[in-house]
Formats: C-alpha cells, sequence, structure tokens
C-alpha cells in the first residue's frame, strides 16, 4: 500500500504508522522509521513470514548481526500491516541496503529494497 519514511511506530498499539515520504532513500538518522505497509486480503489465521537482510553490523558481543526473521499471523480476511525497522546509534553500521522481503505459503510474495544514506548537507 505504501513505502518509505514512517511516522514513529509503537508496536503495542493498533495504529500503524503514517506515511511521511514515499522513497527507497532513507537518511541514516536515529529513530528514522522505514519499511512498508501491506495489505494482506483473504488469509485470516494464516502466517507470513518475513525476513529483513541488512549490512553487516555487530551486536554487542561484536558478533555480525544475522538477518532479522519471523512470523507474523494475519488476523482478518483483509489486514493492514506494518513490517520495516528504524535506524539506531551508532548509524555508520547501518548505511546501505536493507531488503524486506515477505513470504506466503513458501513463495516471496513481496520483496522491497531499501538503500539507507548519509543524511543530505544543506548549504
Amino acid at each position: 500500500m505504501s513505502y518509505g519514511v514512517y511516522s514513529r511506530w509503537d508496536c503495542t498499539s493498533r495504529e500503524l504508522p503514517i506515511i511521511q515520504q514515499f522513497t527507497t532513500n532513507i537518511e541514516a538518522v536515529p529513530d528514522n522509521e522505514f519499511g512498508m505497509v501491506v495489505n494482506i486480503k483473504g488469509a485470516r489465521g494464516k502466517w507470513i513470514d518475513y525476513c529483513i537482510d541488512h549490512p553487516p553490523f555487530k551486536d554487542n558481543r561484536g558478533k555480525v548481526t544475522p538477518p532479522f526473521k519471523g512470523n507474523y499471523r494475519i488476523k482478518t480476511k483483509d489486514y493492514d500491516f506494518f513490517i520495516g525497522d528504524s535506524i539506531w546509534a551508532p548509524v555508520e553500521d547501518k548505511m546501505g541496503e536493507w531488503t524486506i522481503t515477505l513470504m506466503f505459503e513458501d513463495r516471496v510474495v513481496i520483496e522491497k529494497s531499501f538503500e539507507v544514506v548519509p543524511v543530505k548537507k544543506s548549504h
């Protein structure tokens, strides 16, 4: 339905974040929320798998963090949900390509790539 930069998302709320800018270029600013809002029809009670592949940054133990993977249960027959991430410090290791993939019944149904880029300097 939409993709790009969103308002801050509260994962405990039923409210979806609001699209701020349609884009695939995401400025590397802490708390910059990005991703996509997706609508799934006719799959109530079924599961969708996701993968958020990202640049090779390290966790607090110094190990490279693997892609974020999981699944999500579709709650209604016409269901909207947000899938994405936000930037956190240090931003330098978060720059590069982030790809969000959604799979349904072992089939890729959506794949969207975002490029996290340095902040544009204004003159």
